[in-house]
Order: structure tokens, then C-alpha cells, then sequence
């Protein structure tokens, strides 16, 4: 009787182990916990440590850190009716796991449902610009109403989004090779454009300097044909007080130059020796010779 009495405390230890043991479950810092009962969402639990629930009853984690969804991109036709990819994406946190779990049931429909939302949103706001728009400041108030969108939708799911971006907006290659080709076409244009305007300066520039080279030479040209006049008649002037004061040696002087003029290299002349050209070779003083001198 004994051993059926320790017996039969044992199972009802076991037993009593067992419910206690199922009885409790452990939220780690970084999760949140939602308690299910045969599949129906009862009570949530955001609290770290361990925690006790009845024991048929289960424990779902959900992450409380920021989470990522990036949807695939999409191409959209933008007002000026041309197309780009968009690949935008946004960062999220869950903040009620039972909203979440009525909402969107599992995160695989979480990521399709809310994937599309954004889609939607991103396809509606980008729609309404430029081109030029997405690359100017305006990108900004892009994103902004985007955000203010997702985030009115957000609570239905029990998330709050943290942040919305458009990481990367491609042109597809039939619209990117039609926008290099205009943007080709626009640089030849202005390279044309500015050759021809260079051109213009050039020959600006050129008939200024060949007219300023012309007026240059033209007043040089008058200086030195004065300066030679003013030269020569200073020469003159010299020579012929030199003349007047000596005109044995100016008689010299210039039959020197008659000779330096006149015998280059390989000169052959023919003369009298006693010719008037040469008679400073055979008299130094150059006397003309007494049978010319004194006439018959």
C-alpha cells in the first residue's frame, strides 16, 4: 500500500512538472510575445523575463527590433510620360503583435500585404513628377508623402514605420539609351555652338592684331625713314664741313669707298695704270700728274 501511495505521488509530481513546466515561457529583450489559444490570439505579453500561461495555451515571438521590407522594383510612367525603375523600400517595428496577428496572420502575408501598399503608394506619388524632379529637392517632398500614407495604414497592422526611402530609381534601357542620345545630340549642339563663337573671337582677335601690326610697322616705317633723312642729312652736313676743311683727305675717303664698293671678291677690272680710278695706288696723296696738271 505504501509503494502504490509513493507511486501514485510520482505521476501526480510528474504530472504537476509537466503542467508547470508548460505553464511558463521566457520573452527575450529583443521579442515580444503573443499568446495563442488553440490558434486565436488572447493576450500579448511585451515584457522580458519569464512569464506563466495556462498550459494548452501557446507562445508566439515576434521581433520588437526595426525590421526591413524590400519589395522588388517596379517600373512606373512618370507625368512627362517617361518610365523608370523604382526600387523603394521601408523600415518597420511591431508594436502590437495581436494587430499584427488579425491583420496580416504571418509575416510571409505581412510582407506581401504591406509590399503592395507601398508599391501602390510609391507608384501613385512618383507618378505626379518630372523626371528633373526625382533629382532635385523635390524628391524630398516625394518621400514625405509617401511616408505620411504608409504611416495612416501602418496602425491597422500594429506596426509603426520608422522610415521610407527610395533607394534607387534606374532609367530602363530603352529610355536610358533615348535620354543619352538627346543629351548627345544637346552637347554636340553647344560644342558646335561654342566653336563657332570661338571661331568669331579668333578672327575678332586676328584682324585687331594685324590692324594694330600695320599701324605698328607703318609708324615705324615713318620714324625710320626720318631718322635716315635726319642721318644722312647730318652725314652730309659733316662731309662737307670735312670737305671744306681738308679736301685732300676728303677726296681719300671717298675713293676708299669707290674701292670698297667696287673690288669685291673675284673682281676683274681693266684699266689704264695711270688711270684717274687708281691714282691714290701710285701717289699716297693723290696729285694729279704734272702733265695733267699743267695744260699745254
Amino acid at each position: 500500500m505504501t509503494n502504490l501511495r509513493l507511486i501514485v505521488i510520482g505521476v501526480f509530481v510528474i504530472i504537476a512538472g509537466m503542467v508547470l513546466f508548460g505553464s511558463m515561457y521566457t520573452v527575450h529583450q529583443t521579442r515580444q510575445a503573443l499568446i495563442l489559444e488553440f490558434g486565436q490570439p488572447r493576450n500579448e505579453e511585451p515584457n522580458p523575463g519569464l512569464h506563466f500561461k495556462l498550459p494548452w495555451r501557446t507562445a508566439t515571438y515576434y521581433d520588437k527590433r526595426v525590421l526591413s521590407l524590400d519589395p522588388p522594383a517596379q517600373e512606373i510612367i512618370l507625368s512627362d510620360q517617361k518610365r523608370i525603375n523604382v526600387d523603394a523600400f521601408v523600415r518597420y517595428r511591431i508594436v502590437s503583435p495581436l494587430k499584427f496577428k488579425l491583420r496580416a496572420d504571418t509575416e510571409t502575408n505581412f510582407i506581401d500585404i504591406f509590399g503592395r501598399i507601398l508599391n501602390s503608394a510609391v507608384r501613385a506619388e512618383v507618378g505626379r513628377v518630372l523626371l528633373a524632379d526625382m533629382l532635385s529637392s523635390k524628391r524630398d517632398d516625394v518621400m514625405s508623402r509617401i511616408t505620411t500614407e504608409l504611416k495612416s495604414q501602418a496602425k491597422d497592422f500594429g506596426i509603426v514605420v520608422v522610415d521610407v526611402r527610395i533607394g534607387r530609381t534606374d532609367l530602363p534601357p530603352t529610355t536610358s539609351e533615348s535620354v543619352y542620345n538627346r543629351m548627345r545630340s544637346q552637347r554636340v549642339a553647344q560644342a558646335a555652338k561654342l566653336r563657332a563663337e570661338g571661331a568669331e573671337i579668333k578672327a575678332r582677335i586676328q584682324a585687331e592684331a594685324d590692324r594694330e601690326r600695320t599701324v605698328i610697322l607703318a609708324e615705324a616705317q615713318r620714324k625710320a625713314q626720318i631718322l635716315r633723312g635726319e642721318g644722312e642729312g647730318e652725314q652730309t652736313l659733316i662731309l662737307n664741313r670735312a670737305f671744306g676743311q681738308d679736301p685732300e683727305f676728303f677726296a681719300f675717303y671717298r675713293s676708299m669707298e669707290a674701292y670698297e664698293k667696287a673690288l669685291g671678291d673675284g673682281t676683274t677690272m681693266v684699266l689704264s695704270p695711270d688711270s684717274e680710278f687708281f691714282r691714290f695706288f701710285n701717289d699716297l696723296p693723290g696729285r694729279v700728274p704734272a702733265r695733267e696738271a699743267a695744260p699745254r
